[in-house]
């Protein structure tokens, strides 16, 4: 039964909800994850939030040229020619299969992530040892999923698995890497959040609008006890935002300041897979007035497309 808020109960309970329901289609999958997460099915047929937009972008809106730039590496050549190399973290290794990586040719300090999810990262920060079985292990495990099942991102359907070494960023004067979280809707920056204490244990995120004033909003993670300050490239930021969500009716672009200069992490193209309720409940009906949805490109069902709200 539905918790107080909406959401049943606990993560635990969801693992098997998302691992009974993968022989489902699409949306199918969709309605009754939506309804596990949000206590009610999705409208498709006339969306307004932004988590019910989501939902029907994954089924109504295929690009085949955005699934390259979901794939960590391939981005980095479209991305640079964009904005440029220098915005570019290096990629210092590219491996097949977690047994293929030699860790004697990596610097001290170093990050291996898969391209084709967002979960299979492993940060060596150079200031501790290092189990090498175990990161393969790790990453032997992501890089067997297929990470399109679990959310029904259709961009994430046919990835190659890789993993790629780059070196560890940290900011002098923090000691830490914020990633900073743009959300932009026709090319337009509308709001952000920033991750920090990633290395702790205690992720922590911070909601800001595109002026950065601090929004009363959170989602998945508590916020800092004291929130971190305005980057000091934070229009430069911005402005890289809108060129690489340009094209696009909206996307999350991440980047990140180290020492002064900014870098490009990735694109998302839907934000948790659009399954993350926002607390207060009022900023999903917020940012789904921002998203304005475009015409469908999925024609597999022709004259059976869901009437979008505010089409005649």
């Amino acid at each position: 039964m539905p918790t107080r808020g909406g959401e049943l109960s606990s993560s635990r309970f969801l693992v098997p909800v998302k691992q009974a329901l993968r022989v489902l289609p699409d949306r199918a999958y969709i309605q009754l994850y939506y309804l596990a997460k949000f206590g009610r099915f999705c409208n498709l047929r006339s969306p307004s939030t932004y988590n019910e937009k989501l939902q029907w972008l994954k089924l109504h809106y295929r690009v085949a040229a955005d699934a390259v730039l979901v794939d960590k590496l391939a981005a980095k050549r479209v991305v640079g020619d964009k904005i440029g190399s220098e915005h570019i973290i290096p990629t210092l290794r590219v491996y097949d299969s977690a047994e293929d990586i030699d860790f004697t040719e990596l610097p001290e300090a170093f990050v291996l992530k898969c391209t084709h999810d967002s979960e299979g990262v492993v940060i060596v920060d150079g200031t501790q040892t290092f189990d090498p079985e175990a990161i393969r292990a790790k990453l032997r495990r992501a890089l067997s999923r297929n990470f399109y099942p679990i959310g029904r991102e259709p961009h994430y359907r046919n990835l190659r698995p890789r993993v790629i070494a780059e070196p560890y960023l940290e900011d002098d004067t923090s000691r830490q890497l914020f990633d900073y979280k743009f959300f932009c809707f026709d090319s337009e920056v509308k709001a952000l959040f920033i991750a920090s204490d990633r290395t702790s244990g205690e992720v922590k995120f911070d909601y800001f609008d595109a002026e950065f004033t601090p929004l009363d909003l959170r989602q998945n993670y508590p916020r800092s006890a004291v929130p971190p300050s305005k980057p000091r490239r934070f229009e430069e930021m911005k402005q890289i935002a809108g060129v690489l969500a340009q094209g696009h009716p909206h996307v999350r672009v991440d980047l990140y300041e180290v020492n002064g200069r900014v870098y490009f992490g990735e694109l998302t193209f839907f934000h948790f897979s659009g399954f993350a309720p926002f607390k207060p409940p009022e900023w999903d009906r917020i940012w789904g007035e921002w998203l304005k949805l475009p015409i469908a490109t999925d024609t597999r069902k022709p004259g059976r497309l869901p009437r979008v709200h505010g089409e005649g």
